[in-house]
């Protein structure tokens, strides 16, 4: 087969619920995820061995990498994988340590991308059991587009698209740690029966189109520990965001918009203010990880 690309959206989070400390060490939540079209492309062509290389971020091309564990999984899992090999190149743009996914899209796009490059026929089920053992957020990006997601983040519950909206993203010139932000959390244990009402809550807004009241619990710990976060987050309110929120733990900060709004005119402005951020003007997307013939 020939070589193949996989583009690997980036996501938000259009609301976020911690709804507690798990006794294995992670947190139940409910999130809204919506995919946008600030991707990461993985190509990936037929050879003897495994192989990675990086290029757009300082990110280690090692069996540390997301991408590499996907395939290494796959190898483990899949029987027709085994002894096979790749020649894979990540072409970074999605902000590590964002809080839009990157890595969990990229482990997606390769869980996609060798199944098909191997001639391995999983189903989109299979696939989605090996991506919950890479990480949180990794299953939504098999389908993208708008999904209630619950538990770890791994059980998703894909929902119809909605409309599309201009996204304007802030990354600042820092990260934020995942579990360092949940530690400060100090959740409670989750209770031993579930509440619907958030994730009820939490489809109205989809099905609404409509998500103005939708909040991040974990924005006060992350606007704690960098009070800049809150100081973009109010900018983007001021130039009319219809909602503007913290992207899952940070650090990257948007705001959704009507489709018509210039969000590339707004960026241009917000940059002046915020020296050393790194201002994307997106849309939403109502797809997730997409397979294509590799360029020549």
């Amino acid at each position: 087969m020939t070589a193949l690309r996989a583009l690997c959206p980036a996501k938000v989070n259009l609301g976020l619920h911690v709804v507690g400390r798990r006794v294995d060490g992670y947190h139940e939540i409910v999130t809204l995820f919506q995919a946008i079209d600030l991707c990461d492309v993985l190509e990936g062509e037929a050879a003897g061995a495994l192989s990675l290389s990086v290029r757009g971020a300082a990110v280690p091309a090692d069996e540390s990498n997301l991408v590499l564990k996907a395939a290494a999984l796959l190898q483990e899992r899949a029987a027709r994988a085994r002894g096979r090999g790749a020649r894979l190149t990540l072409e970074k743009t999605i902000p590590v340590g964002g809080g839009l996914g990157g890595g969990s899209s990229d482990a997606a796009g390769t869980l996609l991308l060798l199944n098909q490059l191997w001639g391995l026929q999983l189903d989109v089920s299979a696939l989605a059991q090996l991506a919950a053992e890479l990480g949180s957020d990794v299953p939504f990006f098999l389908t993208g587009g708008t999904a209630l997601g619950t538990g770890r983040g791994t059980t998703i519950a894909p929902l119809p698209p909605i409309p599309e909206r201009a996204v304007l993203l802030g990354s600042p010139p820092f990260g934020l740690s995942t579990p360092e932000v949940y530690r400060a959390l100090a959740a409670p244990l989750t209770a031993a029966m579930a509440d619907v009402t958030v994730p009820r809550l939490f489809v109205k807004f989809a099905e609404g189109n409509d998500f103005a009241l939708a909040t991040n619990d974990l924005e006060a710990v992350a606007f704690g520990l960098r009070s800049e976060l809150a100081t973009f987050k109010d900018a983007l309110q001021r130039s009319g965001a219809e909602v503007a929120l913290l992207s899952g733990s940070g650090s990257t900060v948007f705001g959704l918009f009507g489709a018509g709004n210039d969000v590339t005119s707004m960026a241009t402005d917000l940059r002046g203010a915020f020296p050393g951020w790194t201002l994307w003007a997106c849309r939403t997307t109502a797809s997730g990880v997409r397979i294509v013939p590799a360029v020549e």
